[in-house]
């Protein structure tokens, strides 16, 4: 054996995922991107990630689930949970006893919540305060375009839609930020005490109610102006689930259109990843199964969150109709927790270990745990749930590398991966590598997009 054969045998040497790539796969990726794109633009808070994906469903020919309903080999169901998380089956042809095929992903993502009591005048300048979710840099969310998307659940019972700052015609909103010529205490202070969460006040509007002689002129004309939009008056915000989000679209980035930029790519470039190819499912052998759950970014708590009882109520009414034990469904599954890691950036090098770090366009990312430090809160995959994953990859032609997140005292993160272990589901984490995560415009590979569509379709399909 010669030395370039025994280098190739015996060296890991991943390719640039360009230089794997035919004309077909290149057409399919681009079509592939455009349909996420548009997901993004209609998607930008777990509500309308689950409307879109409920509508999509029921299109494909899915029905919601019901408790003993009869299911058969190729039947398509999902449940809709409380419209914040929705889940996802195509029943197989093996019994459920031999457990499901799961991708679980979140279509939450970091963002600005509006306080229970927000809109406020200050110096004849209407705000509405903010209360920021999940983990953020706040100097990031000032000095640029604005959006507000919600529901307001009015005390008649009438539930009100609200998006501003997406039309063309649209108004946007903004967070403004000190001027550099008054920035010497500023500039002293660091990126993380520069701009606090009480700083975050979006600005809605400087114009007083005409013929109004009372305090606040310029809360009460911004309030009249939701009620004529939208019916809304003051109170109406105690039940209401308001957010601020970055305002416009999806666009391609780079010169050569490489890459997607977009708000909120962690983690909906694994949820449509996760959801497509279960849409165009015909029957398979195991019972596949797409969860897209809440609050990850939070801990995944809560009633949508993935610790939340719902996967069990859903999987458990698919077990019932075959008179299948939960547990043993649980104990034979298998779940790929779909969700982002951070791309190599030469512009930080410092952060990462390169050779244990994912790069744009080799593929999708496999992280064997993730966690903080000393793997803290992390799941563990073991060698033989690595051995399904890499086996499964290649027998289904998906390109993938492999990834820690960052040095090993530089931090960490989490996904929802421990909370499906913990239920006795073998479990391993793969995503699609980002740049700029939790800002307000995140990056993508195209490429990478469209290999982990290509995972999760063979998690559904199975070795």
């Amino acid at each position: 054996m010669n030395n370039e054969t025994l280098r190739e045998t015996l060296l890991f040497q991943p390719k640039h995922g360009y230089d794997r790539m035919n004309d077909a796969q290149r057409t399919e990726m681009e079509s592939y991107c455009k349909e996420y794109a548009a997901f993004m633009d209609a998607a930008k808070t777990e509500r309308e990630a689950v409307t879109y994906a409920v509508a999509a469903a029921e299109k494909a020919g899915f029905r919601p689930l019901a408790p003993g309903m009869e299911l058969k080999p190729g039947d398509k169901v999902y449940r809709n949970n409380r419209g914040k998380s929705i889940l996802l089956a195509v029943v197989g042809k093996e019994s459920l006893a031999q457990g499901a095929n799961i991708t679980a992903a979140h279509i939450d993502s970091p963002r600005m919540d509006l306080k229970p009591n927000p809109l406020y005048e200050d110096s004849e300048i209407a705000y509405f305060k903010t209360h920021y979710y999940g983990g953020i840099k706040k100097y990031q969310w000032t000095a640029i375009p604005l959006a507000l998307h919600g529901v307001v659940y009015k005390k008649n019972g009438e539930v009100i839609t609200v998006t501003i700052g997406e039309s063309d015609t649209d108004p946007v909103l903004c967070v403004s930020d000190l001027l550099i010529h008054l920035s010497a205490d500023q500039m002293k202070k660091t990126l993380a005490e520069g701009i606090t969460g009480e700083q975050l006040n979006v600005i809605l509007g400087t114009t007083p109610l005409a013929g109004d002689d009372g305090a606040d002129r310029v809360k009460l004309a911004v309030m009249n102006l939701l009620h004529e939009k939208y019916g809304l008056v003051e109170e109406d915000f105690l039940s209401a689930e308001l957010t601020i989000v970055p305002a416009g679209k999806c666009r391609e980035v780079g010169l050569d259109r490489s890459l997607l930029g977009a708000y909120g790519h962690d983690d909906r470039v694994c949820s449509f990843a996760a959801l497509l190819p279960i849409l165009r499912l015909g029957t398979p052998e195991r019972t596949a199964v797409c969860v897209l759950a809440d609050k990850e970014e939070i801990g995944s708590v809560g009633i949508s969150g993935m610790q939340s009882q719902c996967f069990e109520s859903f999987m458990a009414d698919l077990c019932d109709g075959q008179k299948v034990s939960l547990l043993r469904c649980f104990e034979n599954s298998f779940c790929l927790s779909a969700d982002v890691t951070n791309a190599f950036d030469p512009n930080f090098p410092e952060t990462c270990d390169k050779r244990n770090n994912s790069k744009l366009n080799y593929g999708v990312s496999i992280c064997k745990y993730t966690g903080s430090r000393g793997k803290g809160g992390a799941s563990d995959a073991s060698a033989e749930a690595m051995g399904y994953v890499r086996s499964l990859f290649e027998a289904h032609n998906v390109v993938w590398q492999i990834a820690t997140l960052g040095k090993v005292d530089q931090g960490g993160g989490g996904t929802v991966a421990a909370y499906m272990a913990n239920r006795n589901i073998v479990t391993v984490d793969a995503g699609v590598p980002v740049l700029c995560m939790h800002a307000p415009w995140e990056l993508v590979s195209k490429y990478d997009c469209y290999m982990t569509m290509k995972a999760m379709e063979a998690v559904y399909a199975g070795l």
